[in-house]
């Protein structure tokens, strides 16, 4: 049997208290790599390509109560093994849109609908809401939302999608726009997907208004979806958000910041909506509470792992790729995981960081001594570790396309650094 705790979605001083999941004979995470289920892959076709589904069962777990900062640093350094290859598991790339596929209607929809859900009363909040909703998103969120209530739907018996299925996609989504919106106002971006943010183009105060009403917007439907747990789980995500950014500026070039605290502030800004969004999908298919924390903890770790891939790529992609100049965090002091492993080894980076860059040519210094000492090949090797326990998380679900595109998502997040 499995047993569960839910974490504690406190709205005072304590933060979220996460499910970390262990191994039945020890508190310690398993570790079960994808390369150690190899023979018990079986292909299938999935869209154009061929995937593998994993069959083998893994040992029975079971979950236990830990703090927040315990939880996000599960699995960080303590494998023997190697864990997710790319190169070996994946034979050809994965696109989105074959990723997608099998939720492609549902995705359709979703975007006939956003613009409307949005409020025609006002022109301004109609122009900024097409402006960010047209400037080419991945939907990777939602999409996540119809994959796991499509992969759990099953489950509980229901054949078809419901309606609060649905609008939960649709209010994450705009969630997931508003704090970019408020994201580019803060960074002070002129550039958003390769069209001129909304403050660039209508000015900061319509901008942080045009944020505001999409956030109050989701709450007003989210409060009509009339499920206090779900309401709760996503009021927290917005809370979040905020305790997110007031963690990075406060520690900005502080050469001192853990590992730990890394986590923590990117499972703020990052994973928090994810792991809301793959747990909300489960409990509106009727799931049962194993199974909703499973997703929970799918959600909190593809997260995780998709935010230290895009601060990889901050030092390893040109600013052609990234749309903004390379190292563009590193120059505002913001310090991401590959800076924090290469400050274990080299103390004229932190030299350099501490001088807040003064002197000419500093900032490309430092990127090289962040490439020279490991802290990119660390950071590759911290983002496969959450791909890990976020593989793992979906052995509870049934063998499903839904399910092999959940893995995808997974093995797609990684090939962005392969």
């Amino acid at each position: 049997m499995m047993s569960m705790t839910c974490h504690n979605l406190d709205f005072g001083t304590r933060v979220l208290d996460l499910v970390a999941v262990g191994s039945s004979s020890n508190a310690s995470i398993e570790r079960h790599s994808v390369k150690n289920h190899g023979k018990g892959f079986t292909s299938k076709v999935y869209g154009a390509r061929r995937m593998a589904c994993c069959r083998q069962n893994i040992s029975r777990t079971r979950a236990f109560s830990t703090n927040t900062s315990e939880a996000l640093l599960d699995g960080v350094g303590e494998r023997t093994e190697p864990v997710l290859d790319l190169k070996k598991e994946v034979k050809s790339p994965i696109s989105l849109a074959n990723l997608f596929e099998v939720v492609a209607d549902d995705l359709q929809t979703l975007n006939q609908n956003l613009r409307s859900i949005v409020g025609a009363e006002n022109p301004v909040l109609m122009s900024a809401a097409e402006q960010i909703f047209g400037a080419g998103g991945k939907r990777i969120r939602p999409a996540l939302v119809f994959l796991v209530s499509r992969a759990t739907a099953e489950l509980a018996g229901l054949k078809d999608l419901t309606t609060k299925h649905r609008r939960l996609a649709e209010i994450i989504e705009m969630i997931h726009t508003a704090s970019l919106i408020h994201d580019d106002v803060l960074d002070e971006s002129d550039m958003r997907r390769g069209k001129e943010t909304v403050h660039q183009l209508y000015g900061t105060r319509v901008a942080v208004l045009a944020g505001d009403f999409m956030f109050a917007q989701s709450s007003w439907y989210l409060a009509n979806l009339e499920n206090i747990e779900v309401i709760k789980l996503i009021s927290q995500v917005i809370k979040d958000f905020a305790s997110g950014e007031i963690k990075q500026a406060s520690s900005l070039f502080d050469c001192d910041v853990e590992l730990e605290e890394y986590l923590l502030k990117s499972f703020y800004k990052t994973a928090s909506l994810i792991a809301a969004s793959t747990k909300g999908a489960a409990i509106f298919s009727g799931a049962d509470r194993s199974i909703t924390e499973q997703m929970y903890e799918f959600g909190k770790n593809l997260g995780l792992a998709f935010q230290v891939v895009d601060d990889i790529l901050d030092f390893t992609q040109s600013a052609e790729q990234l749309g903004k100049p390379a190292g563009s965090d590193l120059a505002k002091g913001n310090l991401t995981a590959p800076v924090i492993f290469a400050l274990e080894k080299e103390p004229k980076l932190r030299e350099i960081i501490e001088s807040e860059f003064c002197d000419t040519g500093s900032l490309d210094e430092a990127i090289e001594l962040v490439k020279q000492c490991g802290g990119i090949e660390r950071a590759q090797e911290l983002a496969k570790e959450k791909a890990d326990l976020a593989i793992k998380s979906l052995q509870c679900l049934p063998p499903s396309n839904f399910r092999l595109a959940l893995q995808d998502m997974v093995m797609f997040n990684l090939e962005r650094i392969d």
